[in-house]
């Protein structure tokens, strides 16, 4: 029962950082966790594939469970347009769920988008399900990548955790766009399509992330 409340207690406290965290924050943080995946000498995010890419969503996401588990992200996804980089529209998921489960886990996840089709998945302003909305699959890592980049689903996603929880996945997750969240940072309504298809400006809040996100 202990150990279950304690639990109980850090996962309400990590979805309160992280849901208290405001909008430039998670904008930020989303800089550094693409540049920390861009630096992993063995593992890191293949430049090709980056170069390719439509999109890319960026997340941080905290876990919880001692029987009983939940988990609650935020993040942001920005697109490739004819003039850069769209500004972040951001998203967040969240949700609860029964098995063996014990410890706890904060995970980093990039997932590229690989066509012009997964970047209107993330633009409808709604839900995505990845896995069902749109294909997902491991992407391929090294830092010298030989072969073929023809992508074989419609996200790569890549993701790296520290916690006490085996292995780490977002297949099946929904990730809905945060309109609120959208409103505060642009000070006005914007939906996720107009962000995402370059028609509004990025804010300069966001130059640290279009830094790191290259060309």
């Amino acid at each position: 029962m202990k150990k279950l409340l304690a639990i109980a207690i850090a996962f309400t406290l990590s979805l309160e950082m992280l849901s208290a965290a405001t909008e430039q924050e998670i904008v930020n943080r989303s800089a550094e966790i693409l540049r920390g995946f861009r630096s992993i000498p063995e593992n890191q995010i293949p430049e090709r594939v980056l170069r390719n890419a439509s999109g890319l969503a960026i997340m941080s996401v905290v876990k919880v469970g001692f029987g009983l588990s939940g988990k609650g992200g935020q993040g942001v996804v920005v697109a490739r347009t004819g003039s850069g980089w769209s500004g972040p529209s951001f998203v967040g998921t969240g949700g609860a769920g029964w098995g063996f489960q014990i410890g706890a886990q904060l995970t980093e996840f990039v997932f590229v988008l690989n066509s012009r089709e997964a970047v209107r998945a993330f633009s409808r302003d709604g839900n995505v399900t990845l896995g069902a909305d749109v294909s997902a699959a491991a992407g391929p890592t090294g830092r010298d990548l030989q072969a073929s980049i023809t992508p074989t689903a419609a996200v790569y996603t890549y993701s790296r955790s520290k916690g006490l929880f085996a292995g780490a996945s977002l297949e099946g997750a929904i990730i809905a766009t945060q309109k609120t969240a959208n409103t505060r940072y642009y000070r006005r309504p914007v939906n996720a399509g107009a962000i995402l298809s370059g028609r509004i400006s990025p804010p300069p809040g966001a130059s640290r992330l279009r830094s790191a996100l290259g060309r």
